[in-house]
């Protein structure tokens, strides 16, 4: 026979079929036995676990007694021998009992994935996580602290198991899974890890990186702490593979109009992955600050390790010498290399009047995707607006 306890106590037959075991003192009695397979235990402990947070008889070793009968009736007198000494015990072995059997599995698969064997690994571990069918020990009144070793066990092997599928390459298909998983344990470290890892081997390193800075963030303000050697390490692997690409080794440089920049860029990773973070997320997004806190440099950075991801290039058009608001939209169509000409006289050039200029520059960005970054447009706000 085959003892279940993660989930509500059953016991299933050989052929898979399910006995019926009685009421919730029985199936106390069986969950306490189970615990313990093979072991004797004194009349005293299985009372105490049975009513546990209730009153028990008056009579408590008949009370006992008479469960014991109806357990027997139900599995077999063979199967609850009575102890010599007094108690009882139960007749099984512990890989008949569902919590040793997920134990031994969840371990093997765990030793699977540090060997290198993450194919095993997964199958070893979704055999041991299919066990489970419900809160462990479901049955059994003072469940709490014993259920929540086994809960952490639990945990464990899903860790593990997402692990594994990262391994094989399986990253957007642990993606949902993570995220829930990390949404109701923002503190943990490891598995914070990996749902950054899946993101970054999903293709998702902006998201990636805003998800380390918000882990970063919950850690400061929960504990005070800073991010251990794990989360820490993986944002530098993120950080590297996000430089830039100097332009001189670039075979096909994307189109835009931003310039090469003589002097590197050091620190300010917290606002260039939130600025990452909100451009994957919104259309328009404006930046804030002081003069001379660095706003351009800082959104010239952040537009150029995003420039992979708009196939019609990041454009850049400087307002700042632009005094009349209705010159903004022809200002943005030169930046963008967009003004329609006319020649007249001696080869002399004149912009094009004929039609409204918001008008051409929504008709020449309509069929596009790329990034616009208005720079310096304070004074003219409304227009750029």
């Amino acid at each position: 026979m085959r003892y279940c306890l993660l989930g509500p106590t059953r016991v299933l037959t050989a052929d898979g079929s399910e006995l019926p075991v009685g009421g919730p003192r029985v199936r106390a009695l069986l969950t306490a036995l189970a615990l313990r397979p093979g072991r004797a235990l004194p009349v005293a402990a299985l009372v105490d676990e049975v009513w546990h947070g209730d009153e028990p008889p008056a009579d408590a070793v008949a009370a006992l007694q008479a469960l014991v009968g109806r357990l027997r009736k139900a599995l077999g007198r063979d199967r609850v021998p009575s102890a010599e000494g007094g108690g009882y015990r139960l007749g099984a072995a512990r890989e008949d009992v569902d919590v040793y059997r997920f134990e031994r599995l969840a371990a093997e698969g765990a030793a699977a994935l540090a060997a290198g064997d993450p194919a095993r690994a997964a199958a070893l571990l979704d055999e041991a996580l299919g066990l489970w069918a419900g809160p462990a020990l479901a049955d059994l009144p003072d469940r709490h602290a014993e259920a929540a070793r086994w809960e952490a066990r639990r945990l464990d092997a899903r860790r593990a198991r997402l692990d594994a599928a990262l391994a094989l390459g399986r990253a957007a298909d642990a993606l949902p899974e993570l995220t829930a998983l990390c949404a109701g344990r923002p503190l943990d470290e490891p598995l914070q890890v990996l749902r950054i890892r899946a993101l970054r081997e999903a293709g998702r390193s902006a998201e990636a990186l805003a998800a380390y800075e918000e882990v970063r963030r919950t850690l400061a303000d929960r504990l005070g702490a800073d991010p251990g050697p794990g989360l820490r390490a993986l944002h530098e692997d993120l950080l590297a593979a996000e430089t830039p690409t100097p332009a001189a080794a670039r075979t096909a440089p994307a189109p835009g109009n931003l310039r090469a920049r003589l002097t590197s860029f050091v620190g300010r990773d917290e606002e260039i992955a939130a600025l990452r973070q909100d451009l994957a997320a919104a259309r328009l997004v404006t930046l804030l600050g002081p003069g001379g806190a660095g706003k351009t440099r800082l959104s010239q950075e952040a537009a150029e390790r995003v420039a992979d991801t708009w196939p019609d290039g990041v454009w850049a058009a400087e307002l700042a010498p632009v005094r009349d608001p209705e010159a903004v939209p022809e200002a943005v169509l030169a930046a963008l290399g967009a003004r329609e000409t006319v020649l007249r006289g001696a080869g002399a050039e004149e912009l094009r009047t004929a039609g409204d200029p918001l008008s051409r520059l929504v008709e020449h960005c309509a069929g596009r995707r790329m990034l616009l970054l208005l720079d310096n447009c304070e004074h003219v706000v409304g227009a750029a607006a």
